[in-house]
């Protein structure tokens, strides 16, 4: 924006000209991609096939922001640009269908912040008081798809979330990744001086341990049964005297005074959670598929059940073995790997797996996590 011969810095008033004539182009073309994926509800909605249609695709979604990501130019990170893109398609997609997204809550939880992480703004969250009754609300059609936890870095799976998917047909469609960055806050009449007891989820607490050691010793710490949980405490406490660790999300939520932030013990503190359906998702390109397989308890049961992944060339992500519930020392086999079920080499995998075992069932295959 310089002149072409003196090479002067424009003036400020010229730049904000710019700026105001890149913000009609952007509303024009916004709305242009949401006239578009209007009709693309209408193409939907016409199809002559039996099934209702799906609006919702993750794959594609996945697709659009690994291209965005791949072509962005800068000055603007790729998290920056996915996360803007997010809230558009999150807007495009409300006017196909408006989704009801339940989670595991409280509201204010993490599972709250990755369901809008997944699905925007613009979807409708509903809070749920277990996972279990996540997953009863899909099934029952009450919301459209749930965000559970499935996995923490430092403190391992979520053994309850796999539980659930012994007894449902549901699949997995797609994953959220989530840093997990903890803070210290009080209700907002405390200045943090008089604190005598700290509540927060066991696991919270056990992720800050080394932290609250240095800062808070001797300090009482009592468990609860979610972050958000402790953050209402927190709020209608008027003594002053107790505080909370939680996530940002839970101190905008009750109005909380945010002491310190990022108190994790580990920076690269994350949680993983999935999103439960009912649909079969597509190939993205780049894929992970989740597997449910029951052995019976002898010699050599998990060795050939993962022989056929090794022969196959099949990167394994994740193995958790968890106790069969017919109590017949049968056990259950919880396996992530590389790759798209729909691939010819996975099908065979899956054939080999299925010869040597009591039942093979996959949970889902669904786009890697992009943002």
């Amino acid at each position: 924006m310089s002149g072409p011969d003196t090479g002067e810095l424009p003036t400020l008033e010229a730049v904000r000209e710019r700026i105001d004539a890149i913000d009609r182009d952007l509303t024009r073309l916004l709305n242009e991609r949401a006239a578009c994926a209007l009709r693309v509800g209408e193409i939907k909605q016409a199809d002559p096939g039996g099934e209702a249609p799906v609006f919702y695709r993750p794959e594609r979604e996945a697709q659009i922001l690994a291209r965005i990501q791949a072509d962005n130019p800068g000055p603007l990170t790729d998290q920056d640009l996915a996360r803007l893109f997010r809230e558009i398609i999150s807007c495009c997609l409300n006017l196909e269908q408006p989704l009801t997204i339940a989670y595991l809550g409280p509201a204010g939880t993490y599972t709250e912040t990755a369901a809008v992480k997944q699905f925007g703004h613009f979807a409708r969250t509903r809070s749920m008081t277990s996972i279990d009754e996540v997953f009863r609300e899909v099934e029952s059609d009450g919301v459209h798809y749930g965000v559970v936890p499935v996995e923490n870095s430092t403190e391992g799976m979520v053994n309850h979330t796999l539980d659930c998917f012994m007894d449902s047909n549901l699949k997995i469609c797609a994953e959220v990744e989530l840093p997990i960055h903890h803070a210290l806050m009080t209700n907002r009449s405390s200045d943090g001086s008089d604190i005598r007891e700290i509540v927060s989820h066991s696991q919270s607490l056990a992720q800050c341990r080394s932290w609250l050691d240095a800062h808070y010793p001797g300090i009482k710490r009592t468990p609860v049964n979610s972050n958000a949980e402790a953050a209402r405490l927190v709020a209608e406490d008027g003594t002053g005297t107790l505080a909370a660790i939680a996530g940002e999300m839970a101190a905008q939520r009750y109005g909380l005074r945010t002491l310190a932030s990022n108190i994790e013990d580990q920076a690269d503190n994350k949680t993983r959670f999935l999103v439960i359906g009912k649909q079969k998702v597509g190939p993205s390109g780049k894929d992970k598929t989740s597997l449910l397989v029951s052995t019976r308890n002898e010699p050599g049961a998990l060795y050939q059940v993962l022989g056929p992944f090794h022969n196959h060339g099949i990167s394994l992500s994740r193995i958790e073995t968890r106790p069969a519930k017919s109590g017949s020392w049968s056990y259950v086999f919880f396996i992530d790997f590389d790759g798209h079920q729909s691939d010819p080499a996975i099908q065979a995998v899956l054939e080999e797996v299925a010869g040597v075992a009591m039942e093979v069932r996959p949970l889902g295959s669904y786009p890697q996590a992009v943002v």
